[in-house]
């Protein structure tokens, strides 16, 4: 997790324009520390990490998401659209292939 929360920090940093003494100073923590955390020497606790993401003004997020299926969510798609445009871009997309092989 080191290399990941130092990227995380570091874009969280660098987007919200501050040093990383200014942003060791919000996160109550030191610049050598988050220092550290931006190289991937030293991986924070979770608390930290989003303690200091919190301090340069962001929110962190996770979840957990089934994996894109495109073919599923091209169908879910398609089920919405009227169907003379249905069959339109079905045609148009086997065109495509065609003109592709």
């Amino acid at each position: 997790m080191s290399r990941f929360a130092g990227s995380l920090i570091e874009t969280a940093r660098v987007r919200a324009g501050l040093t990383q003494a200014e942003l060791a100073r919000r996160a109550r923590t030191s610049q050598s520390a988050i220092a550290f955390y931006e190289a991937g020497t030293r991986s924070p606790s979770m608390a930290t990490l989003e303690r200091i993401v919190r301090a340069a003004g962001f929110e962190m997020r996770i979840q957990l998401e089934a994996p894109d299926d495109h073919d599923a969510s091209l169908d879910r798609w398609l089920d919405t659209i009227p169907s003379k445009a249905r069959k339109a871009f079905e045609d148009d997309q086997r065109r495509r292939v065609g003109a592709s092989r």
